[in-house]
């Protein structure tokens, strides 16, 4: 096969996504529809061509009765849309259509969540297999919710009263633009024009706010609203609209600067070349509003391939990259890790599994025309996905045209099983570190004066002070730890990894951003293996220390140093705060946790390691109107360990390794005679060696040295470095995480004779290797040098 271009791409996009991976319904010749050449179609016949598209991705189409997981996902539909109808009690005097969502006040939110129920009985009454399927009364009943909802809840006459914007903008636009595409056949005449005049007044197009116009849209929220604007126009055959919709895409009116196919070279919001994605200017956002970038932009570039409307944009091949870049890395035998996740790590009915979930349907649309190169990487990554996770199981979550995808991979036998991605990854431009092994993943949330500590906003992630400053997420074959009630019921002034201030904090404010003024995080990667930092000014507190991790084979060493206070109050370091049924072993200088790993003390610090229940309930941790968890308590067994630095420490320090996987026997032998040296612990540089590793790995605050076996490893300036020597090849890599320097010279211990491959930033004089990384914001330079004999 050759590679694809990109109207080779569009043209397979238009016949085989729309009709053999996402299936169309039944009725209306669907498949004749969509098989008709796009060049010389009536405009009639485009603009229902396109509907059906559309609709073959939210409700798919024909299936086997006989197949489990089709005829269960049918059901579901089913009972929710029956469930839906049975509960309507319009009431116009409260007023109210269904008895819990009263319209009489926005800020609810209630109205938004009417209108996606509408949607929720659209999809039964468009899924074939469903009692509803195709029922003219049901079809009434639907556009008498509708009606309603237009007369009371949202049309255009009414105001948002201070109501969240995103309701009036996306939230409804979406929901009800999908119900109409759904209900298409069911509604009367005149209907449409009506139920869309809101639409002309709150999403008239897909590039500004309307409720403050100096925002231009950018990311999930441009993805969104393009999809409503361009339902919008497929379903009143109002061309003009669907090429809005299609110039917003690629952003035609700011000149391109947040085009939804482009990679921005920052700052700010959208999709970097390193796989970061940023979106409310500041925080890592891949698996909450990354995710709804993927699934739209897959939805909109399927809906436009070979149209009248074609997207004639050759960016739209950088989104298959960015699925390698920015999904592949972050997803955990199909959960989405935490770490990206935002605000949206306390919403109970979105955790990871979710996340990943959409992720995957998004990655599902976009491979069936995807590049030959793209789809063979992918398949295979898709189906270990989904084999692996027993207890999130796809095929039971996931919606019937992601359903039938999935399962063409499960049983294709040409098809294999991938392992697990391995590898580090520095996302230098989001300041997030993710280190993966065949069994485990260790990920590393940090901040620093580009990206924000934790976003806190429609009372959402109220207690997520910590989950910036270093925390840490220990991924191992046990799949339901960071879903299971943890983030209610975990302490959260003990996050793993992370080095605090024990002082009482209130709830986040809405819209508070903290960017501490601390310029080094980061990190850089060599060989699969890697070393992150970060400068800790804490918030609201005199708190101030360096923190490092060296990401090996088998192991994670964090390093702390010039942990320093003077409020009058205890500062710890939590090595790890682990939800587990599992009664800690203890031994001189070291933890365990069957199923888990080890935990040793490097420095023969003695740490306090304690199990106890702790209860909590969603509703702690949210509160958001349309989000907000319950009040019902939940309580999961803990072991915290901790590092005490008492009371106003000056200048203290840490140092010990995770040893996930290991057993206590192993952890044990580890620290009787553990496989890392520590070179340096101070506030100038952190380094440690593995001889086994034949590895050097500096994080160099400032301009310093470190004393190595073979001589000292000098640096004139801020680096994260990490060295691998084997015989006369020395392998090198290098960045700055600080962003301060133009330059940074390293000399090392041994002689060098060449520069053999790597980076043009790398040049070589003697023993001193300089490597220009101004501009470079923070990314990874490397090179190959060759030693004399």
């Amino acid at each position: 096969m050759t590679p694809l271009t990109r109207r080779t791409f569009l043209t397979l996009s238009a016949g085989a996504t729309a009709t053999a991976a996402l299936g169309l319904p039944a009725q209306a010749h669907a498949d004749d529809a969509i098989r008709l050449p796009w060049t010389g179609m009536l405009a009639d016949d485009a603009f229902e061509a396109a509907r059906l598209r559309w609709t073959g991705m939210i409700a798919g189409g024909s299936f086997d009765p006989g197949d489990p997981d089709f005829a269960a996902k049918v059901a579901a539909v089913d009972s929710a849309a029956a469930s839906l109808r049975a509960s309507l009690n319009p009431t116009p005097a409260r007023p109210s259509l269904w008895d819990d969502l009263p319209l009489d006040d926005p800020r609810t939110g209630n109205f938004s969540r009417a209108y996606s129920q509408a949607r929720g009985m659209a999809l039964g009454w468009a899924t074939p297999g469903t009692r509803m399927y195709r029922d003219p009364a049901f079809a009434a009943d639907v556009v008498g919710a509708l009606d309603f909802l237009y007369e009371h809840a949202y049309n255009e006459r009414l105001d948002r009263q201070n109501s969240n914007w995103f309701w009036w903008e996306i939230g409804v636009p979406r929901s009800l633009t999908d119900a109409c595409a759904l209900l298409y056949e069911g509604i009367p005449a005149g209907r449409l024009d009506l139920w869309f005049k809101p639409l002309l007044r709150w999403c008239p197009d897909a590039d500004h706010r309307i409720s403050n116009t100096t925002i231009i849209e950018t990311g999930a929220n441009r993805t969104n609203k393009a999809m409503a604007v361009a339902m919008r126009g497929v379903l009143t055959k109002d061309a003009s609209a669907i090429e809005l919709a299609r110039d917003a895409i690629s952003d035609k009116l700011g000149g391109g600067r947040w085009s939804l196919l482009k990679l921005t070279e920052g700052p700010r919001d959208g999709f970097y070349r390193d796989g970061s994605f940023i979106q409310h200017e500041f925080y890592p956002y891949t698996g909450a509003y990354g995710t709804d970038y993927l699934d739209g932009v897959a939805r909109l570039i399927t809906l436009y391939a070979g149209s009248p409307w074609d997207i004639a944009d050759p960016d739209v091949v950088n989104v298959f990259d960015i699925v390698d870049r920015s999904f592949v890395p972050l997803i955990y035998d199909g959960l989405m890790m935490d770490t990206v996740r935002g605000r949206q790590i306390s919403v109970q009915g979105w955790r990871d599994a979710e996340a990943g979930q959409k992720a995957l349907e998004g990655i599902l649309i976009l491979l069936e025309g995807a590049p030959p190169a793209y789809a063979e990487r992918w398949r295979p990554i898709i189906k270990g996905w989904v084999t692996r996770n027993t207890v999130h199981p796809f095929l039971a979550r996931a919606g019937l045209p992601a359903v039938r995808q999935a399962k063409a991979i499960l049983t294709d036998g040409n098809v294999p099983e991938g392992p697990r991605t391995e590898g580090t990854y520095v996302f230098a431009d989001m300041d997030r570190v993710v280190h993966r092994r065949a069994t485990w993943a260790y990920a590393i949330s940090m901040c620093s004066e580009r990206i924000g500590a934790a976003e806190g906003i429609n009372l959402e992630n109220l207690h997520g002070w910590y989950t910036g400053d270093g925390m840490t997420y220990l991924y191992t074959e046990d799949l339901s730890h960071w879903n299971d009630d943890l983030w209610p019921t975990i302490d959260p002034y003990r996050m793993p990894g992370t080095t605090v201030d024990t002082r009482q904090r209130e709830n986040i404010p809405h819209g508070r951003n903290y960017l501490p003024p601390a310029k080094w995080a980061g990190g850089t990667a060599l060989d699969g293996l890697g070393a992150a930092g970060m400068d800790l000014i804490a918030d609201g507190s005199t708190l101030r220390a360096r923190k490092s991790w060296f990401l090996l084979d088998d192991s994670v060493i964090a390093l702390g140093a010039g942990i320093t206070a003077t409020d009058g109050r205890r500062i710890e370091t939590v090595v790890e705060n682990r939800a587990t049924q599992a009664t800690p072993t203890e031994g001189r200088g070291w933890a365990h946790l069957q199923g888990v790993g080890g935990y040793v003390q490097l420095d023969r610090a003695r740490a306090e390691v304690k199990s106890q229940s702790r209860t909590g309930a969603w509703w702690d941790i949210d509160q958001g109107p349309t989000t907000k968890g319950d009040t019902v308590p939940r309580t999961l067994r803990y072991t915290t360990i901790v590092l005490d630095h008492g009371t106003n420490p000056a200048d203290a320090h840490y140092a010990y390794s995770v040893l996930p996987g290991a057993s206590a026997a192993a952890t044990s032998r580890y620290a009787a005679r553990p496989q890392v040296e520590v070179l340096a612990n101070t506030s100038t540089a952190q380094a440690v060696r593995c001889g086994r590793l034949r590895l050097h790995a500096v994080n160099f605050w400032q301009a310093g040295s470190v004393r190595a076996p073979d001589g000292p490893i000098t640096a004139d300036g801020p680096c994260s470095l990490l060295i691998r020597r084997d015989g006369r090849t020395l392998r090198i890599a290098l960045s700055d995480p600080s962003r301060t320097a133009q330059a940074v010279s390293v000399t090392l211990p041994w002689p060098v004779k060449a520069v053999v491959s790597g980076d043009d930033t790398v040049r070589l004089a003697g023993r001193t290797v300089s490597v220009a990384v101004g501009g470079t914001r923070g990314h990874t330079h490397s090179a190959v040098l060759r030693l004399p004999s």
